[in-house]
């Protein structure tokens, strides 16, 4: 499964999604993704940063920063 991190230097995620500013990145593995995530949500230069894991889950938010901290929202 391809993991995709998206992410955006806007503060309005959607909108960049659709005008394509959104930064796309991907990684075969659940872990480097997280990894990646977590390196950019610490520089702190970008906005949103969102996982999507190829089967329409999205973490984003709050879900995200608990699936960082090691918290399972199952």
């Amino acid at each position: 499964m391809t993991y995709r991190i998206i992410y955006s230097e806007t503060p309005d995620m959607p909108a960049a999604v659709e005008e394509r500013a959104a930064l796309t990145e991907e990684f075969s593995s659940e872990h480097q993704a997280l990894g990646r995530a977590r390196e950019l949500l610490e520089i702190g230069e970008h906005h949103c940063v969102a996982v999507d894991d190829g089967a329409g889950n999205v973490l984003h938010g709050v879900r995200l920063q608990l699936k960082l901290g090691g918290f399972s929202g199952d």
